[in-house]
């Protein structure tokens, strides 16, 4: 009798521990731990916003376009004669060759001069190839530190 007495009173003292425990433990889980890149846990529409003020920041001028009619151009960077079409990636695999694609093909209708795609994974190997054939900028994960970097010069304005 005197071990049942004492299950019973462990549970009775454990259970609203365990209570207050599993809100902050659910919670743990959804925060990313400070080796986990914030990036990853953005939307596509919240890493398109994190590249434009990438862009601002460097002093460029950027127009963000509506979701429909962007004929695969998600930010314009710059001003004419030379401005930048940007097609944003948040994607959980390698970007493959119909984001290049469909930049290489919006930035004339959009009256870019140059293309960019810029993404938190990677690359294919189709994508890096059809990138290399027209010109366009491949910036994965791994170059997103040096993205500021890359629009700074892209859109600096020419020495008179």
């Amino acid at each position: 009798m005197g071990a049942d007495w004492q299950l019973a009173l462990t549970g009775a003292l454990a259970a609203p521990v365990l209570l207050a425990a599993v809100p902050h433990f659910l919670t743990g889980l959804r925060t990313p731990a400070p080796s986990e890149n914030p990036i990853d846990l953005m939307s596509g529409t919240e890493f398109e916003d994190y590249v434009a003020r990438l862009a601002r920041s460097c002093g460029a001028p950027v127009i963000m376009t509506s979701i429909t009619g962007d004929w695969g151009v998600d930010l314009i960077v710059g001003r004419r004669p030379d401005r930048l079409a940007i097609q944003c990636k948040r994607m959980t695999r390698p970007v493959g060759t119909g984001a290049v694609q469909e930049v290489v093909a919006g930035a004339a209708m959009q009256d870019c001069t140059r293309t960019m795609v810029v993404t938190n994974n990677e690359f294919t190997p189709a994508a890096r190839k059809l990138a290399e054939r027209h010109d366009c900028i491949l910036v994965s994960g791994s170059d997103l530190p040096r993205l500021r970097g890359m629009i700074r010069r892209l859109t600096a304005e020419p020495k008179r």
